[in-house]
């Protein structure tokens, strides 16, 4: 009877290591696995780089509307400061203050307006 030996199973780790070899190595660039499938790698590096500049335009986006709302805050605060200012020198008291010194007196009754409509004639 001949003796067969039976193969000693693989080590995973010695393959595992034997993959990253050949990564360092460059070996596995020259396999016909990776030649075969180089459209695939360059349309998931495509991928990559769609996803990388997507997120620095999201970061571009978010700095701009964060200038547009500090914008749009400082001019509504200039906004309600130059009302506040406008109704502080035109209020209706101190204008009657003012008129006092020349015997003019704010009016109780409600001005009315009247308005004549004009006809063309031809």
């Amino acid at each position: 009877m001949a003796k067969t030996q039976a193969t000693p199973p693989k080590d995973r780790k010695g393959s595992k290591v034997n993959a990253f070899a050949q990564i360092l190595n460059g070996e596995f660039l020259t396999k016909s696995f990776v030649l075969d499938n180089l459209n695939y790698i360059f349309f998931i590096m495509l991928l990559l780089l769609v996803l990388i500049s997507k997120g620095y335009y999201g970061k571009q986006l978010t700095k701009d509307t964060d200038a547009a709302q500090r914008n749009l805050d400082q001019h509504a605060a200039e906004f309600i400061e130059a009302k506040a200012r406008l109704e502080l020198v035109t209020r209706r008291f101190k204008m009657a203050e003012r008129l006092a010194s020349r015997e003019l007196k704010e009016t109780q009754n409600a001005t009315k307006v009247i308005r004549i409509k004009q006809q063309i004639n031809e």
